[in-house]
């Protein structure tokens, strides 16, 4: 990695993690191979974001047992669930992760940047469960029938929407003013 570039990178691309998907930040910590986040969500529910910015792994990708002790800090902190933000992951710290419910997110996954601040990037929310509810028995249709976006797409996880999500976009328009439209995550 590139010394102090590469943590100053993945530090702002968290900041904005935290603020577009509404946590607030309870403790900070450094570490030796990067920085532990504590936040609480939207349901004051704790989570731990763990930023890596070292590894011992020749490839440089997080591996198994800094996913294990991810897991480790969780149970020792009584933490639900957490995010880990690297540079890479290993094809095992990825199975990994996804059996002690650790979501993964690689450097470049993120932006560094606010995308929102462009006037091409419209509005994104996520539509709460009886919001989605009202929308589909509005429409009359089931959700895998919406127009479809991928998990991986940046704005999703930028604002955190897990698959089966939908997401309410709101786009201006110089003839229609807003424009609505739902996106199924899948």
């Amino acid at each position: 990695m590139n010394g102090e570039v590469v943590p100053k990178i993945i530090h702002k691309e968290v900041e904005l993690l935290v603020k577009f998907r509404d946590y607030r930040k309870t403790n900070e910590e450094d570490r030796k191979d990067g920085m532990d986040i504590t936040v609480l969500d939207r349901e004051n529910e704790k989570l731990l974001i763990r930023t890596v910015t070292e590894s011992k792994l020749a490839s440089g990708n997080v591996g198994v047992n800094q996913v294990k002790a991810m897991k480790r800090a969780l149970e020792k902190g009584n933490i639900e669930s957490g995010i880990l933000v690297a540079e890479g992951f290993s094809h095992s710290a990825r199975r990994e992760a996804r059996r002690n419910g650790v979501e993964l997110i690689s450097e470049g996954m993120l932006p560094s940047f606010n995308v929102f601040n462009h006037e091409l990037v419209p509005k994104h929310e996520i539509l709460s469960n009886e919001d989605a509810e009202e929308l589909l028995g509005k429409l009359r249709i089931e959700p895998y029938k919406l127009p479809r976006i991928k998990s991986l797409d940046p704005i999703v996880i930028l604002i955190g929407a897990k698959p089966g999500d939908i997401l309410k976009v709101t786009r201006k328009s110089l003839t229609a003013g807003n424009y609505v439209s739902y996106r199924y995550v899948i």
